[in-house]
Protein backbone atom coordinates (compact mmCIF):
# COMPACT_ATOMS: atom_id res chain seq x y z
CA UNK A 1 0.00 0.00 0.00
CA UNK A 2 1.48 3.41 -1.08
CA UNK A 3 2.05 6.02 1.66
CA UNK A 4 1.64 9.10 -0.12
CA UNK A 5 1.03 13.01 0.00
CA UNK A 6 -2.52 14.22 -0.86
CA UNK A 7 -0.96 15.99 -3.81
CA UNK A 8 0.15 13.36 -5.41
CA UNK A 9 -3.04 10.71 -4.93
CA UNK A 10 -4.82 13.30 -6.64
CA UNK A 11 -3.04 13.24 -9.58
CA UNK A 12 -3.16 9.15 -9.35
CA UNK A 13 -5.89 7.53 -12.04
CA UNK A 14 -8.98 6.32 -9.74
CA UNK A 15 -8.59 2.64 -10.12
CA UNK A 16 -9.24 0.97 -7.12
CA UNK A 17 -5.13 1.77 -5.55
CA UNK A 18 -4.80 1.03 -2.19
CA UNK A 19 -3.23 4.29 -0.52
CA UNK A 20 -2.98 5.54 2.61
CA UNK A 21 -3.55 9.46 3.62
CA UNK A 22 -2.32 11.06 6.60
CA UNK A 23 -3.40 14.99 7.71
CA UNK A 24 -5.94 17.33 9.29
CA UNK A 25 -9.73 16.41 8.64
CA UNK A 26 -11.19 19.84 7.11
CA UNK A 27 -15.10 18.92 7.50
CA UNK A 28 -17.09 16.02 8.40
CA UNK A 29 -20.40 14.80 7.91
CA UNK A 30 -22.10 11.61 9.66
CA UNK A 31 -25.17 10.29 8.59
CA UNK A 32 -26.98 6.81 9.43
CA UNK A 33 -25.16 4.72 6.15
CA UNK A 34 -22.52 7.12 5.37
CA UNK A 35 -20.08 9.45 7.04
CA UNK A 36 -18.17 11.81 4.28
CA UNK A 37 -15.05 13.82 5.71
CA UNK A 38 -12.65 15.57 3.88
CA UNK A 39 -8.62 15.36 4.59
CA UNK A 40 -5.55 17.66 3.97
CA UNK A 41 -2.34 17.57 5.01
CA UNK A 42 -0.55 20.76 3.60
CA UNK A 43 0.87 19.70 -0.01
CA UNK A 44 -1.89 21.08 -1.93
CA UNK A 45 -4.98 23.19 -1.66
CA UNK A 46 -7.61 21.08 -2.66
CA UNK A 47 -8.98 17.98 -0.19
CA UNK A 48 -9.06 14.40 -0.29
CA UNK A 49 -12.77 13.25 0.24
CA UNK A 50 -12.69 10.15 2.24
CA UNK A 51 -16.64 8.21 2.39
CA UNK A 52 -16.62 5.39 4.85
CA UNK A 53 -19.47 3.03 4.05
CA UNK A 54 -21.02 1.70 7.17
CA UNK A 55 -22.58 -1.11 5.85
CA UNK A 56 -19.51 -2.19 4.66
CA UNK A 57 -16.61 -1.75 7.38
CA UNK A 58 -17.32 -0.67 11.28
CA UNK A 59 -15.25 2.41 12.08
CA UNK A 60 -18.11 3.88 14.21
CA UNK A 61 -15.81 4.04 17.16
CA UNK A 62 -12.76 6.03 15.68
CA UNK A 63 -15.77 8.14 13.63
CA UNK A 64 -17.11 9.38 17.03
CA UNK A 65 -13.75 10.69 18.08
CA UNK A 66 -12.79 12.37 14.79
CA UNK A 67 -14.00 15.67 14.84
CA UNK A 68 -12.96 18.89 12.78
CA UNK A 69 -8.82 19.36 13.52
CA UNK A 70 -8.18 16.19 14.23
CA UNK A 71 -5.13 14.34 12.84
CA UNK A 72 -5.89 10.80 10.98
CA UNK A 73 -4.46 8.10 9.05
CA UNK A 74 -6.49 6.96 6.83
CA UNK A 75 -6.25 3.45 4.09
CA UNK A 76 -8.76 2.27 1.58
CA UNK A 77 -9.51 2.23 -2.25
CA UNK A 78 -9.20 4.96 -4.43
CA UNK A 79 -12.40 5.21 -6.87
CA UNK A 80 -13.82 7.90 -9.32
CA UNK A 81 -15.87 10.26 -7.44
CA UNK A 82 -19.59 10.41 -8.41
CA UNK A 83 -19.18 13.86 -7.09
CA UNK A 84 -19.23 17.42 -9.54
CA UNK A 85 -15.77 18.69 -7.17
CA UNK A 86 -13.86 16.16 -7.18
CA UNK A 87 -12.42 13.64 -9.75
CA UNK A 88 -11.79 10.99 -7.20
CA UNK A 89 -12.39 9.92 -3.29
CA UNK A 90 -11.41 7.00 -1.13
CA UNK A 91 -13.22 4.87 0.24
CA UNK A 92 -11.64 4.27 3.73
CA UNK A 93 -11.44 0.33 4.91
CA UNK A 94 -9.30 1.77 7.98
CA UNK A 95 -9.17 5.00 9.87
CA UNK A 96 -7.13 6.17 12.58
CA UNK A 97 -7.46 8.74 14.97
CA UNK A 98 -4.09 9.76 15.65
CA UNK A 99 -4.82 12.72 17.94
CA UNK A 100 -8.28 14.14 18.62
CA UNK A 101 -9.14 17.52 18.24
CA UNK A 102 -11.51 19.42 21.47
CA UNK A 103 -15.31 20.20 20.25
CA UNK A 104 -14.28 23.82 20.59
CA UNK A 105 -12.03 23.96 17.57
CA UNK A 106 -11.26 27.42 16.47
CA UNK A 107 -11.31 26.44 13.07
CA UNK A 108 -14.75 25.36 11.72
CA UNK A 109 -16.55 25.68 8.50
CA UNK A 110 -17.46 28.94 8.62
CA UNK A 111 -14.68 31.92 7.29
CA UNK A 112 -12.80 33.66 9.70
CA UNK A 113 -11.57 37.21 9.32
CA UNK A 114 -7.76 37.50 8.86
CA UNK A 115 -7.26 40.18 11.82
CA UNK A 116 -9.34 37.12 14.01
CA UNK A 117 -6.57 34.56 12.35
CA UNK A 118 -3.95 36.62 13.69
CA UNK A 119 -4.60 35.86 16.92
CA UNK A 120 -4.16 32.13 16.32
CA UNK A 121 -0.92 32.30 14.12
CA UNK A 122 -0.63 28.80 15.81
CA UNK A 123 -3.61 27.41 14.20
CA UNK A 124 -4.00 29.62 10.79
CA UNK A 125 -2.01 27.51 8.86
CA UNK A 126 -4.63 25.13 8.56
CA UNK A 127 -6.63 27.16 6.40
CA UNK A 128 -6.91 27.33 2.62
CA UNK A 129 -5.36 31.35 2.65
CA UNK A 130 -2.56 30.13 5.05
CA UNK A 131 -1.76 26.93 3.45
CA UNK A 132 -1.31 28.97 0.01
CA UNK A 133 0.98 31.85 1.40
CA UNK A 134 3.33 29.07 2.61
CA UNK A 135 3.10 27.30 -0.99
CA UNK A 136 3.78 30.53 -2.56
CA UNK A 137 6.74 31.54 -0.33
CA UNK A 138 8.13 28.58 -0.89
CA UNK A 139 8.35 28.57 -4.43
CA UNK A 140 9.15 32.11 -4.72
CA UNK A 141 12.01 31.21 -2.36
CA UNK A 142 13.14 28.43 -4.61
CA UNK A 143 13.11 30.79 -7.42
CA UNK A 144 15.51 32.94 -5.76
CA UNK A 145 17.49 30.79 -5.34
CA UNK A 146 17.45 28.89 -8.52
CA UNK A 147 17.89 32.54 -10.42
CA UNK A 148 21.35 33.33 -8.75
CA UNK A 149 22.71 29.95 -8.77
CA UNK A 150 21.91 29.19 -12.75
CA UNK A 151 24.11 32.58 -12.66
CA UNK A 152 26.70 31.95 -10.66
CA UNK A 153 26.39 33.62 -7.58
CA UNK A 154 27.46 32.61 -4.29
CA UNK A 155 24.84 32.24 -1.34
CA UNK A 156 26.37 34.37 1.57
CA UNK A 157 25.41 34.32 5.33
CA UNK A 158 25.30 37.59 6.33
CA UNK A 159 25.28 38.61 9.93
CA UNK A 160 22.36 39.55 12.34
CA UNK A 161 24.20 40.92 14.55
CA UNK A 162 26.42 44.34 13.42
CA UNK A 163 27.89 47.73 15.01
CA UNK A 164 27.21 49.52 11.32
CA UNK A 165 23.65 51.03 10.59
CA UNK A 166 23.51 50.40 6.84
CA UNK A 167 20.78 52.85 6.45
CA UNK A 168 21.45 55.40 8.21
CA UNK A 169 18.01 55.99 10.12
CA UNK A 170 19.16 54.96 13.48
CA UNK A 171 15.84 52.65 13.67
CA UNK A 172 17.59 49.36 15.20
CA UNK A 173 17.04 46.82 17.74
CA UNK A 174 19.95 47.24 20.52
CA UNK A 175 21.53 44.29 21.32
CA UNK A 176 22.93 44.07 25.20
CA UNK A 177 23.60 42.10 28.22
CA UNK A 178 24.30 44.54 30.25
CA UNK A 179 21.90 44.79 33.20
CA UNK A 180 18.82 47.51 32.08
CA UNK A 181 18.32 48.34 35.54
CA UNK A 182 21.65 49.80 36.18
CA UNK A 183 24.05 49.86 33.35
CA UNK A 184 27.55 50.83 33.67
CA UNK A 185 28.12 54.11 32.55
CA UNK A 186 30.85 56.74 32.31
CA UNK A 187 30.42 60.70 32.24
CA UNK A 188 27.46 59.46 32.26
CA UNK A 189 26.75 57.61 29.43
CA UNK A 190 26.16 54.19 29.22
CA UNK A 191 29.45 52.21 29.05
CA UNK A 192 29.13 50.18 26.14
CA UNK A 193 32.69 49.12 26.29
CA UNK A 194 31.83 46.38 29.17
CA UNK A 195 29.08 45.15 27.14
CA UNK A 196 29.37 41.42 25.92
CA UNK A 197 30.85 42.83 22.55
CA UNK A 198 32.37 45.83 23.78
CA UNK A 199 30.65 48.25 21.68
CA UNK A 200 26.96 48.98 20.98
CA UNK A 201 25.42 46.50 18.63
CA UNK A 202 21.79 46.03 16.88
CA UNK A 203 20.03 43.72 14.55
CA UNK A 204 20.72 44.35 11.13
CA UNK A 205 18.48 46.36 8.73
CA UNK A 206 20.35 45.09 5.86
CA UNK A 207 22.78 42.18 4.66
CA UNK A 208 24.27 44.91 2.18
CA UNK A 209 27.43 46.47 3.47
CA UNK A 210 28.53 42.79 4.74
CA UNK A 211 27.78 41.48 0.81
CA UNK A 212 30.09 44.29 -0.75
CA UNK A 213 32.96 42.68 1.22
CA UNK A 214 32.40 39.43 -0.46
CA UNK A 215 31.90 40.88 -4.09
CA UNK A 216 35.29 42.57 -3.98
CA UNK A 217 36.17 39.16 -3.44
CA UNK A 218 33.99 36.29 -5.19
CA UNK A 219 32.54 38.50 -7.84
CA UNK A 220 28.52 38.41 -7.36
CA UNK A 221 26.99 37.25 -4.11
CA UNK A 222 23.54 37.46 -2.63
CA UNK A 223 22.11 37.21 0.91
CA UNK A 224 18.62 36.07 1.65
CA UNK A 225 18.03 36.41 5.26
CA UNK A 226 16.16 38.31 8.20
CA UNK A 227 16.21 41.83 8.72
CA UNK A 228 14.97 44.08 11.71
CA UNK A 229 13.71 47.51 11.32
CA UNK A 230 12.71 49.11 14.37
CA UNK A 231 9.62 51.90 13.35
CA UNK A 232 6.88 52.27 15.59
CA UNK A 233 4.53 52.07 12.61
CA UNK A 234 1.67 49.82 13.08
CA UNK A 235 0.57 49.86 9.93
CA UNK A 236 -0.66 47.01 6.65
CA UNK A 237 2.87 47.63 5.24
CA UNK A 238 5.24 47.74 8.12
CA UNK A 239 7.20 44.39 9.94
CA UNK A 240 9.64 44.77 12.56
CA UNK A 241 11.46 41.17 11.15
CA UNK A 242 11.36 40.83 7.45
CA UNK A 243 13.24 38.68 5.24
CA UNK A 244 15.74 40.48 2.29
CA UNK A 245 17.15 39.54 -0.64
CA UNK A 246 20.20 41.47 -1.42
CA UNK A 247 22.48 40.78 -4.58
CA UNK A 248 25.92 42.62 -4.70
CA UNK A 249 27.73 42.33 -8.47
CA UNK A 250 31.40 43.44 -8.58
CA UNK A 251 32.02 45.52 -11.97
CA UNK A 252 28.46 46.18 -12.93
CA UNK A 253 27.31 49.44 -12.95
CA UNK A 254 23.69 51.25 -12.93
CA UNK A 255 22.59 49.67 -16.02
CA UNK A 256 23.46 46.20 -15.06
CA UNK A 257 21.99 46.44 -11.86
CA UNK A 258 18.59 47.27 -13.62
CA UNK A 259 19.04 44.61 -16.07
CA UNK A 260 19.92 42.03 -13.43
CA UNK A 261 16.66 43.76 -11.47
CA UNK A 262 14.53 43.22 -14.20
CA UNK A 263 15.26 39.46 -14.93
CA UNK A 264 15.29 38.87 -11.29
CA UNK A 265 11.66 39.82 -11.03
CA UNK A 266 10.67 38.16 -14.23
CA UNK A 267 11.90 35.02 -13.33
CA UNK A 268 10.35 34.61 -10.09
CA UNK A 269 6.94 35.25 -11.11
CA UNK A 270 7.05 33.10 -14.05
CA UNK A 271 7.83 30.40 -12.03
CA UNK A 272 5.28 31.55 -9.28
CA UNK A 273 3.26 31.38 -12.08
CA UNK A 274 3.82 28.04 -13.52
CA UNK A 275 4.45 25.89 -10.37
CA UNK A 276 2.59 27.27 -7.72
CA UNK A 277 -0.48 28.03 -10.52
CA UNK A 278 -3.62 26.18 -7.50
CA UNK A 279 -2.47 28.84 -5.38
CA UNK A 280 -2.63 31.11 -6.82
CA UNK A 281 -5.67 30.63 -9.01
CA UNK A 282 -7.00 30.52 -5.31
CA UNK A 283 -5.80 34.09 -4.86
CA UNK A 284 -7.06 35.35 -8.23
CA UNK A 285 -10.78 33.85 -7.35
CA UNK A 286 -11.02 34.75 -3.74
CA UNK A 287 -8.70 37.17 -2.65
CA UNK A 288 -7.63 39.69 -5.61
CA UNK A 289 -9.62 39.39 -9.38
CA UNK A 290 -7.69 40.15 -12.46
CA UNK A 291 -4.25 39.31 -9.84
CA UNK A 292 -2.91 36.64 -12.18
CA UNK A 293 -3.29 38.46 -15.52
CA UNK A 294 -1.62 41.39 -13.91
CA UNK A 295 1.76 39.45 -13.08
CA UNK A 296 1.50 37.71 -16.13
CA UNK A 297 1.91 41.33 -17.80
CA UNK A 298 4.63 42.25 -15.77
CA UNK A 299 6.33 39.17 -16.36
CA UNK A 300 6.09 39.70 -19.97
CA UNK A 301 6.85 43.26 -20.27
CA UNK A 302 10.11 45.28 -20.53
CA UNK A 303 10.27 47.72 -18.09
CA UNK A 304 10.69 51.38 -18.72
CA UNK A 305 13.45 53.35 -17.43
CA UNK A 306 13.05 56.98 -16.89
CA UNK A 307 15.39 59.87 -14.16
CA UNK A 308 13.79 60.98 -10.94
CA UNK A 309 13.56 64.27 -12.87
CA UNK A 310 11.55 62.49 -15.87
CA UNK A 311 9.32 61.31 -12.87
CA UNK A 312 8.81 64.71 -11.19
CA UNK A 313 8.02 65.98 -14.49
CA UNK A 314 5.09 63.53 -15.33
CA UNK A 315 3.64 64.38 -11.79
CA UNK A 316 3.76 67.79 -12.20
CA UNK A 317 1.65 67.60 -15.19
CA UNK A 318 -0.57 65.14 -13.48
CA UNK A 319 -4.15 66.06 -13.57
CA UNK A 320 -4.19 64.20 -9.88
CA UNK A 321 -5.23 65.51 -6.55
CA UNK A 322 -2.03 63.74 -4.64
CA UNK A 323 -2.11 63.44 -1.12
CA UNK A 324 1.59 64.81 -1.52
CA UNK A 325 2.68 67.45 -3.97
CA UNK A 326 5.05 66.77 -6.02
CA UNK A 327 8.56 69.17 -6.56
CA UNK A 328 12.19 68.23 -7.02
CA UNK A 329 13.54 67.23 -3.89
CA UNK A 330 10.92 65.33 -2.61
CA UNK A 331 10.80 61.72 -2.05
CA UNK A 332 8.21 59.55 -3.80
CA UNK A 333 5.13 58.54 -2.20
CA UNK A 334 3.32 55.25 -3.02
CA UNK A 335 0.47 57.44 -5.08
CA UNK A 336 3.00 58.61 -7.04
CA UNK A 337 4.44 55.66 -7.53
CA UNK A 338 1.03 54.22 -8.73
CA UNK A 339 0.38 57.04 -10.74
CA UNK A 340 3.75 56.45 -13.19
CA UNK A 341 3.02 53.05 -13.41
CA UNK A 342 -0.88 52.34 -13.61
CA UNK A 343 -1.53 55.95 -15.72
CA UNK A 344 1.50 57.15 -17.50
CA UNK A 345 3.42 53.71 -18.47
CA UNK A 346 0.85 51.03 -17.72
CA UNK A 347 3.60 48.43 -16.62
CA UNK A 348 6.92 48.39 -14.72
CA UNK A 349 8.73 51.36 -14.39
CA UNK A 350 12.61 51.63 -13.11
CA UNK A 351 12.97 55.38 -12.01
CA UNK A 352 16.79 56.73 -11.48
CA UNK A 353 19.09 59.02 -10.68
CA UNK A 354 17.58 60.51 -7.62
CA UNK A 355 18.53 63.45 -5.18
CA UNK A 356 21.16 62.52 -2.82
CA UNK A 357 19.28 64.31 -0.21
CA UNK A 358 16.84 61.44 0.25
CA UNK A 359 19.13 58.41 -0.41
CA UNK A 360 21.55 56.79 1.70
CA UNK A 361 25.50 57.56 1.97
CA UNK A 362 26.55 54.56 -0.25
CA UNK A 363 24.82 55.41 -3.38
CA UNK A 364 27.53 56.25 -6.32
CA UNK A 365 27.15 60.23 -6.40
CA UNK A 366 27.00 61.90 -10.22
CA UNK A 367 28.72 64.40 -11.96
CA UNK A 368 26.11 66.85 -11.11
CA UNK A 369 26.98 66.56 -7.51
CA UNK A 370 23.18 66.46 -6.64
CA UNK A 371 22.10 63.34 -7.91
CA UNK A 372 23.17 59.58 -7.17
CA UNK A 373 23.21 56.56 -9.46
CA UNK A 374 20.07 55.18 -7.28
CA UNK A 375 17.03 52.90 -8.87
CA UNK A 376 14.01 52.09 -7.75
CA UNK A 377 11.95 49.22 -9.88
CA UNK A 378 8.25 50.17 -9.50
CA UNK A 379 5.43 47.96 -10.14
CA UNK A 380 1.54 48.45 -10.83
CA UNK A 381 -0.74 48.05 -7.86
CA UNK A 382 2.36 48.21 -5.11
CA UNK A 383 4.45 50.83 -6.11
CA UNK A 384 8.69 50.30 -5.48
CA UNK A 385 9.07 46.84 -4.90
CA UNK A 386 12.90 46.40 -5.57
CA UNK A 387 15.06 49.58 -5.04
CA UNK A 388 18.95 49.44 -5.41
CA UNK A 389 21.94 51.42 -6.43
CA UNK A 390 25.96 51.74 -7.94
CA UNK A 391 27.96 52.18 -4.47
CA UNK A 392 30.47 54.55 -4.31
CA UNK A 393 33.38 52.93 -5.27
CA UNK A 394 35.65 56.47 -4.74
CA UNK A 395 37.44 56.28 -1.35
CA UNK A 396 37.55 60.09 -0.68
CA UNK A 397 33.69 60.97 -2.28
CA UNK A 398 32.62 57.89 0.27
CA UNK A 399 34.38 59.72 3.34
CA UNK A 400 32.65 62.77 2.37
CA UNK A 401 29.12 61.72 1.91
CA UNK A 402 29.35 59.46 5.54
CA UNK A 403 30.14 62.65 7.35
CA UNK A 404 27.62 64.51 5.32
CA UNK A 405 24.79 61.70 6.58
CA UNK A 406 25.95 62.66 9.95
CA UNK A 407 27.54 59.15 10.31
CA UNK A 408 30.96 58.31 12.35
CA UNK A 409 33.45 57.91 9.87
CA UNK A 410 35.31 55.62 12.24
CA UNK A 411 32.52 52.87 12.36
CA UNK A 412 32.80 52.70 8.38
CA UNK A 413 36.30 51.97 8.72
CA UNK A 414 36.36 48.71 6.96
CA UNK A 415 33.81 49.81 4.46
CA UNK A 416 36.01 52.52 3.22
CA UNK A 417 39.15 50.20 3.53
CA UNK A 418 37.49 48.32 0.00
CA UNK A 419 37.52 51.75 -1.57
CA UNK A 420 41.52 51.73 -0.87
CA UNK A 421 42.50 47.91 -1.65
CA UNK A 422 41.45 46.93 -5.46
CA UNK A 423 37.87 48.92 -5.73
CA UNK A 424 35.49 48.47 -8.81
CA UNK A 425 32.59 49.75 -10.13
CA UNK A 426 29.82 47.45 -8.45
CA UNK A 427 26.16 47.56 -7.37
CA UNK A 428 23.29 45.87 -6.08
CA UNK A 429 19.40 45.82 -4.96
CA UNK A 430 17.11 44.33 -2.57
CA UNK A 431 14.03 42.55 -2.44
CA UNK A 432 12.21 42.90 0.45
CA UNK A 433 10.22 39.16 0.44
CA UNK A 434 7.36 39.97 2.69
CA UNK A 435 6.37 43.23 0.73
CA UNK A 436 6.86 40.78 -2.70
CA UNK A 437 4.51 37.88 -1.33
CA UNK A 438 1.70 40.11 -0.85
CA UNK A 439 2.26 41.97 -4.03
CA UNK A 440 1.66 38.46 -5.92
CA UNK A 441 -0.77 36.97 -3.85
CA UNK A 442 -2.95 40.43 -3.52
CA UNK A 443 -2.94 39.94 0.50
CA UNK A 444 -3.99 43.57 1.74
CA UNK A 445 -1.74 43.19 5.32
CA UNK A 446 1.80 42.17 5.11
CA UNK A 447 1.19 40.27 8.98
CA UNK A 448 -0.36 37.98 6.74
CA UNK A 449 2.26 37.13 4.11
CA UNK A 450 4.95 35.85 6.91
CA UNK A 451 4.75 33.04 9.06
CA UNK A 452 4.34 34.55 12.37
CA UNK A 453 4.59 38.62 12.23
CA UNK A 454 6.58 40.95 14.54
CA UNK A 455 5.16 44.52 14.72
CA UNK A 456 4.34 47.03 17.01
CA UNK A 457 3.50 45.19 20.46
CA UNK A 458 2.86 41.75 19.49
CA UNK A 459 5.58 38.82 19.38
CA UNK A 460 3.05 36.25 20.77
CA UNK A 461 4.67 33.01 18.91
Amino acid sequence: MKNLRIKEILQLTPQCQEVEARGWVRTKRDTKNVCFFELNDGSCLENLQVVIDKNRVNLEKEIHRMNTGASVIVRGKLAPSPGKEQSSELSAENLTVVGEAEPDYPLQKKRHTFEFLREIAHLRPRTNTFGAIARVRNTAGMAIHSFFQERGFIYLHSPIITASDCEGAGEMFQITTLPLENPPTVDGKIDFTQDFFGKRTSLTVSGQLEAEIYASALGNVYTFGPTFRAENSNTSRHLAEFWMIEPEMAFCDINCNMDIAESFLKHILKEILEKAREDMEFFDKRIKPGLIDGLQAVASSTFARITYTEAIEHLNRAEENFEFPTEWGCDLQSEHEKYLTEKVFNGPVIVTDYPKEIKAFYMKLNDDEKTVRAMDVLVPRIGEIIGGSERESDFNTLKRRIAECGLRVEDYWWYLDLRRYGSVPHSGFGLGFERFIQWVTGMQNIRDVIPFPRTVKLAEF
